[in-house]
C-alpha cells in the first residue's frame, strides 16, 4: 500500500506540482496586488480588496465556464491515442481536439463581455449593501478599470485547459512568473506616474491588471503555436465553432461556472458582511482571505490533475487507476495543510506582515484571531475543492453545484449571520461561519464520489 501510494502520488505530481506552481505564481498577482493596496492605507486595502473580491467573483465564474474543456481535451486526446494503439490514425480524436478549443474561446468571449458589463453594475449597486461611502468611491473606479480585463484573462484560461488537457502545462509557469514582474512593475509606475505617466493610485492597480491578462494571453497562445503537439491543434476561429460542441461545453461548463460562483458568492458576501463592522474588520478580513486564497492554490492544482487523471484514466479503462486518484490527492492535501497550519499558529505576526501595516492595531489583532480559524478552514477548502474535481471527472458537473447550495448557503451562511450579528462575534463569527460551511460540503462531495463512481465506470468501461 505504501508503495502503491508513492507511486500514484509521483504520477499525479507530475501534473499537479506545475499547476501548483502556475496557480501560485497566478495569485502572487493578486497578492502584490493587495501588499500595494496596503501601503496605500487601510481604506484603500478595503476598497481595493473589495474590488478584487468582485472582479474574482466573475473571474471565476467565467473560468467555470471552460474548465471542462481540460477534461473533454484529456478524454479526446486519450481515445486517439487509444485508435491509434488498436491501429487507427486518430484523426477522429484530434479534429475532436481542434473543435473543443474553438467552442471553448466561443464561450470565453460570450462571458467576458457578459462578465464586464455586470461588474460595472454591481459598483453602482455597493452603497446599497451597507459598505462605507468613501471606501465605495475608490472601489467603483477600480472595478471600471478591471472590468476591461476579463475578456483577456477568460481567453488564456480557456487555451491553459487546453495545454492542460494534452498534459503540456509547463509553459504556463513561465509565463506567470513573468507576469508578476510585469504586474509589479507596472502597479509601481501607475499608482506613482513614474516616467511621464499618470498618478492613478489605486486606480492604476486595476490597470495594470488588466494589462498584463492581455499580455499573459498573448505570450501563452504565442508558446502554444511553438509546440510541436499543440500547434496542429490550436485554432482561435472561435465564431466558426461547432453548435453542438458549443452546447456540450456550455452544458458542462454552467453547473461548474454555478458551483465556483456559489463559492465564490459565499466569500464575497462574507467580505460584505465583514465591511459591515468597519474598515479594520474589512482590511483584517481581507487580508487573512488572501492567505487562504494563496493556499488554496494547492487544491486547485490537485483539484485539477486528479480531475484530468480521472478523466484519462476512464477514457482508457483502467478502473482501479480511477478509483485510487481521491485517496492519493487528499493525502498530498493534507501534508501541504498541516506545513501551513503550522506557520498560522507559530508566527502569525510574521505571515500577515506583507499584508497589514504595524500601526494598525487593530486590523491586525483581528487578522491574529481569524488565522487560528483559517488554520482548520483550509482542510476543509482543499479537500472541497478536491471533491468538485473528482466528480467533474466523472463528467458530474451538476452534483457539486447542488452540494454547495447546501454547504455554503443553506449551512455555512445562517452559521456565519447568527455568529457575527445575534451571538456579537463579529469577523470572526464569519469566518466559524466559513469554516461550517466548507466542512459539510467536503463531506457531502466526496461521499458523492464514492457513490458515483462504481455506477460511472460499469458504464464507461468496456467488459
Amino acid at each position: 500500500m505504501p508503495t502503491t501510494l508513492l507511486r500514484d502520488s509521483r504520477a499525479l505530481a507530475t501534473l499537479a506540482v506545475p499547476l501548483i506552481l502556475t496557480q501560485l505564481a497566478q495569485v502572487a498577482l493578486t497578492t502584490t496586488d493587495t501588499v500595494m493596496m496596503g501601503l496605500l492605507g487601510t481604506e484603500e486595502l478595503a476598497a481595493g480588496g473589495l474590488a478584487l473580491v468582485l472582479f474574482n467573483q466573475l473571474r471565476t465564474m467565467g473560468v467555470g465556464l471552460v474548465t471542462a474543456v481540460g477534461n473533454q481535451t484529456a478524454a479526446a486526446a486519450a481515445r486517439a491515442e487509444r485508435a491509434g494503439a488498436d491501429g487507427g490514425d486518430g484523426a477522429g480524436g484530434h479534429g475532436e481536439v481542434r473543435a473543443i478549443v474553438r467552442a471553448s474561446l466561443a464561450v470565453a468571449t460570450l462571458a467576458g463581455l457578459a462578465g464586464a458589463v455586470v461588474l460595472v453594475l454591481i459598483g453602482q449597486g455597493l452603497t446599497w449593501l451597507g459598505q462605507d461611502a468613501a471606501v465605495v468611491a475608490r472601489t467603483r473606479t477600480m472595478l471600471l478599470a478591471l472590468a476591461p480585463g476579463l475578456l483577456p484573462c477568460l481567453w488564456f484560461q480557456a487555451v491553459r485547459q487546453f495545454t492542460v488537457g494534452m498534459r503540456r502545462p509547463q509553459a504556463l509557469l513561465r509565463i506567470t512568473l513573468a507576469s508578476i514582474a510585469v504586474n509589479a512593475g507596472l502597479n509601481w509606475l501607475l499608482i506613482h506616474g513614474v516616467w511621464g505617466l499618470p498618478r492613478l493610485g489605486l486606480t492604476g492597480i486595476g490597470v495594470a491588471t488588466t494589462t498584463v491578462h492581455l499580455l499573459s494571453f498573448l505570450a501563452l497562445y504565442a508558446s502554444a503555436r511553438r509546440d510541436g503537439r499543440l500547434a496542429p491543434l490550436l485554432s482561435l476561429h472561435a465564431a466558426g465553432a461547432d453548435a453542438a460542441t458549443v452546447k456540450r461545453l456550455v452544458g458542462l461548463g454552467v453547473p461548474i461556472a454555478a458551483t465556483y460562483g456559489s463559492e465564490a458568492g459565499f466569500f464575497s458576501l462574507t467580505a460584505l458582511m465583514a465591511g459591515s463592522f468597519g474598515p479594520a474588520a474589512l482590511a483584517a478580513h481581507t487580508a487573512v482571505n488572501q492567505l487562504v486564497y494563496i493556499v488554496f492554490q494547492v487544491a486547485v492544482g490537485l483539484s485539477h490533475a486528479a480531475s484530468i487523471h480521472v478523466s484519462r484514466e476512464l477514457a482508457l479503462g483502467r478502473a482501479d487507476d480511477a478509483r485510487r486518484i481521491k485517496n492519493t490527492a487528499l493525502a498530498c492535501a493534507a501534508a501541504v495543510m498541516t506545513l501551513v497550519a503550522a506557520g498560522y499558529l507559530t508566527v502569525p505576526h510574521l505571515v500577515l506582515a506583507p499584508f497589514l501595516d504595524a500601526g494598525s492595531d487593530r486590523a491586525l489583532t483581528l487578522a491574529t484571531q481569524l488565522l487560528l480559524v483559517a488554520a482548520v478552514l483550509q482542510f476543509f477548502d482543499c479537500a472541497q475543492n478536491i471533491g468538485v474535481g473528482l466528480l467533474r471527472g466523472l463528467d458530474d458537473t451538476r452534483s457539486g453545484f447542488r452540494i454547495t447550495l447546501v454547504g455554503y448557503w443553506a449551512v455555512g451562511l445562517p452559521a456565519a449571520w447568527l455568529l457575527a450579528y445575534p451571538l456579537h462575534l463579529d469577523t470572526l463569527g464569519i469566518w466559524l461561519g466559513l469554516l461550517t460551511g466548507l466542512a459539510t460540503t467536503a463531506v457531502l462531495l466526496l461521499r458523492r464520489y464514492d457513490r458515483q463512481l462504481p455506477g460511472h465506470l460499469s458504464r464507461r468501461i468496456p467488459a
